[in-house]
């Protein structure tokens, strides 16, 4: 029921509360009566203790609606899981999901003050409360500074996400969020900078637009004169354009040391630059050792942000043998400013793909849920192995190490060497 004189809400409380070497639960019988344990054990041993459910099963729904939510701009008609909107610290915690702190009350804020929850890494968007509350539509949205002014005072670390939206939070409103966000160093560690994404199921949402070059080329040349005043003042960039930035402003994402261990990976920023890296020191140890693939015709479907960088990387680092394509794919299914690889459904590749004169098409685990059976459109693998019959598919997780394995195709029981 409790643990040293506190009440048990979720595992966060579990393994904060018995991190102690002396910790005292209080039980209750079956009886119904109470009876009081205190166990002496090394420091942050655990108990043994293993919970019948976590909040994975029930997590903290979101209350905002912000003007660029991906999930109010998804058809109708899709599996129930893509609908749900989540804002769950704990989720924050333990996987580095993104929270905006909007829908917490003062008790529920204080636990993550009193379990030292960090990292956490939150959206903030804009630091002016009145644009983050228009930007939210929530008028909680405005306590965003004092929430993370208090954050930083229980010594709590956090990474920051900002999606920029063009005319909204961008230009004047970027350089306030980034000096004040700055100002909350070191606790504030970082800030990512997103482009908005729109799909083409936005009517009777509100009118936002997508970053064309001239716009991205903006938003990284700002970046970059912030980037050289925190730099001269701490030693760290601080703001991080994602690599979709780059990437529309027709740019080569920079060099690994410019992304300082990758805070912010799983947001986008760094992935290509470290996915390159990978698959260069793979390519060099192929080469060092005389590595050679199966001699077949391979294509490479990718979304169409990716397919000119994709195809610089197979040109370079691509082993001998096989005769590789790289096929850019349209979304039709979200629209085509929809241009990342891991948004693009079955259907969608199936159709680009299917008819050509290949063996074997890689795809990218990122087209597939986690359990990796089904599309973003419900489509099957058995379904789209039908689809694209005769076509070989083979699914290659996101790292360079796995596309060069992949591309050798050696280990690969189903492929035998002429």
């Amino acid at each position: 029921m409790s643990i040293n004189g506190e009440p048990l809400i979720d595992n966060v409380d579990y393994q904060s509360l018995t991190t102690r070497s002396r910790v005292q639960l209080t039980l209750v019988k079956p009886d119904g009566a109470e009876r009081n344990v205190t166990i002496v054990k090394a420091r942050d041993a655990g108990l043994g203790i293993v919970m019948e459910a976590d909040f994975a099963s029930t997590p903290m729904p979101c209350k905002n609606k912000c003007i660029f939510c991906f999930i109010d701009q998804m058809p109708p008609g899709m599996r129930n899981t893509l609908y749900v909107k989540d804002d769950d610290w704990r989720f924050s915690l333990a996987m580095g999901n993104y929270i905006t702190l909007t829908n917490l009350d003062e008790e529920e804020f204080s636990r993550i003050l009193r379990r030292k929850a960090s990292p956490l890494y939150i959206s903030v968007h804009a630091t002016d409360p009145e644009i983050r509350k228009s930007m939210m539509k929530n008028p909680e949205a405005v306590h965003i500074l004092d929430r993370l002014k208090r954050l930083a005072e229980a010594g709590i670390i956090f990474h920051c996400q900002i999606v920029l939206c063009p005319d909204v939070n961008d230009g004047a409103v970027l350089d306030q969020t980034l000096e004040t966000l700055f100002g909350l160093w070191p606790a504030a560690r970082s800030a990512a900078l997103v482009p908005v994404g729109l799909t083409k199921f936005r009517d009777h949402l509100p009118k936002l637009r997508n970053y064309d070059q001239a716009g991205a080329l903006s938003v990284l040349n700002q970046a970059q004169r912030w980037q050289a005043r925190f730099y001269e003042a701490c030693g760290t960039r601080f703001v991080f354009p994602s690599d979709e930035f780059f990437c529309k402003a027709g740019l080569h994402v920079p060099e690994d040391d410019y992304y300082e261990n990758y805070p912010q990976i799983e947001n986008g920023v760094g992935l290509l630059r470290k996915f390159e890296q990978v698959l260069a020191e793979r390519s060099e140890r192929g080469k060092r050792m005389g590595e050679s693939g199966v001699k077949r015709r391979v294509m490479l479907a990718c979304g169409t942000s990716i397919a000119p960088v994709m195809r610089r990387w197979i040109d370079r680092y691509g082993p001998e043998g096989p005769q590789i394509t790289v096929t850019p794919v349209i979304n039709r299914f979200f629209g085509d400013t929809v241009t990342v690889t891991g948004l693009l459904t079955g259907r969608d590749i199936g159709d680009a793909v299917r008819g050509a004169d290949v063996d074997e098409l890689l795809l990218c685990a990122n087209t597939l849920r986690s359990e990796g059976d089904r599309f973003l459109d419900d489509l099957t693998m058995d379904e789209f192995r039908a689809l694209v019959a005769p076509i070989r598919v083979t699914v290659v997780q996101n790292r360079g190490d796995c596309l060069y394995e992949a591309l050798l195709g050696k280990d690969d029981p189903a492929l035998k060497e002429e």
